[in-house]
């Protein structure tokens, strides 16, 4: 069978936007993914607070499991090529853009790349919110670099009145109309937002070093005398919905002040214990906003529905992943999904001995209905009488990868 590919995700944004804050944050709270970041120049990333663990060439390792390559677009290639080996172990790709390339042509250097070891993850555009008249002003091509994104973080959305923030969204979905744009202050998005938790604390648990996110949890639970792991998320059963706990409306940017330096539940805002506010200072705290909705089926998909909707995808869904079973002749084995913002890919691959056939998805986006977006994948279920022509698969089969170079 051929190997999981590793979905490789690019960061995009002008000098001072916060994509490298973005980074170290997810480097710093992967939770157990092995992140393979690759950089300018080392000098973006925190090592020392990461601790290195060991350094090759142009490679170093961190103490958390995570590998750093310093390169440039001449070498791009050569370092995914080495990231995605299986010794690596590495579970996601993130290229931050700076001083490698335009976003467009690492794009296209990933969706041209042979290595069948990686698929495309997405392209993320982080914007200063506070300096972005400025910033497009100096560089025109920005807003070609955010109609082409498949996620735009507004980050250091703390810093403007909600007014301005407001009309700013409204420019943002002028300039990317579709696309899910994300409220942000320091960076901080829940790294499940880009990409699936790896096998975290159970891998090698018994022989594994104390990591930086050990040290941040330990400190965390030290300071609020909790357990060092929290719950982040809630669970509506009724429609499948999954929200930060302590995520404010991502147009007002503001939490609940009741909430202010406590955040039950929450380990100091990821890693950031316990706001100190001064006289007069508002407590206004921005985390970004999105939803995960689960859809479950044990009938059958219709493919030419399904497809109908994959095709014309609401706006603010960034990503969707999961399986689907079709129960058409020559097509019923299981159909393994990744999307992302317009990237479509299936997998086929054989039915684990004994498992049930059934169609489980989940759907990632800002500002998604999720009852819509249930009521819609209910009405592409293959319902009697079902689709029995090979000809309906057409559609599911254009997305199929080649798996057998």
């Amino acid at each position: 069978m051929a190997p999981q590919q590793i979905p490789v995700v690019v960061l995009a944004g002008f000098l001072g936007s916060g994509k490298t804050t973005l980074l170290n944050h997810l480097l710093g709270t992967g939770d157990g993914t092995r992140i393979g970041a690759i950089v300018n120049d080392f000098g973006s990333i925190e090592i020392d607070a990461m601790t290195v663990a060991g350094q090759v060439d142009s490679m170093v390792s961190l103490g958390n499991g995570c590998l750093c390559c310093a390169v440039d677009t001449s070498e791009l290639d050569t370092y995914l090529e080495r990231l995605s080996r299986p010794a690596a172990r590495i579970d996601v790709i993130v290229i931050e853009a700076s001083g490698l390339a335009e976003p467009q042509e690492l794009i296209r250097m990933i969706l041209a790349s042979e290595n069948d070891r990686i698929v495309y993850g997405g392209l993320t555009e982080v914007i200063d919110a506070a300096e972005f008249a400025d910033t497009r002003a100096r560089h025109p091509e920005l807003d070609r670099h955010v109609a082409i994104a498949d996620l735009v973080v507004l980050n250091k959305a703390d810093r403007i009145p909600d007014a301005a923030r407001q009309e700013l969204m409204d420019t943002l979905a002028d300039l990317a109309p579709g696309r899910p744009v994300l409220c942000t202050a320091y960076g901080r998005i829940d790294p499940e937002l880009f990409f699936d938790r790896g096998p975290g604390e159970d891998r090698d648990a018994a022989v594994r070093q104390l990591s930086f996110e050990d040290l941040l949890r330990e400190t965390a639970a030290d300071r609020t005398g909790a357990p060092g792991r929290h719950a982040h998320s809630t669970q509506d059963t009724r429609t499948g919905n999954r929200a930060d706990d302590d995520t404010g409306d991502c147009t007002t940017g503001r939490a609940d002040d009741s909430d202010c330096g406590s955040h039950d539940g929450h380990e100091g805002h990821d890693g950031h214990e316990g706001h100190d506010h001064g006289p007069g200072e508002s407590c206004t705290h921005l985390h970004a906003a999105y939803r995960s909705v689960e859809f479950t089926s044990h009938e059958p998909m219709n493919p030419r529905r399904l497809m109908e909707f994959l095709d014309s995808r609401p706006t603010g869904l960034y990503r969707i992943k999961g399986f689907v079973h079709f129960d058409v002749p020559g097509s019923r084995q299981k159909f393994t999904l990744h999307a992302v913002g317009d990237f479509l890919r299936f997998y086929v691959s054989p039915w684990e001995r004994g498992a049930e056939r059934l169609t489980q998805l989940v759907l990632i986006g800002s500002g998604i209905d999720a009852q819509a977006l249930h009521k819609e994948l209910t009405n592409c279920r293959d319902t009697p009488p079902r689709e029995t022509s090979e000809h309906s698969m057409w559609g599911v089969l254009r997305y199929v990868a080649d798996r057998t170079e």
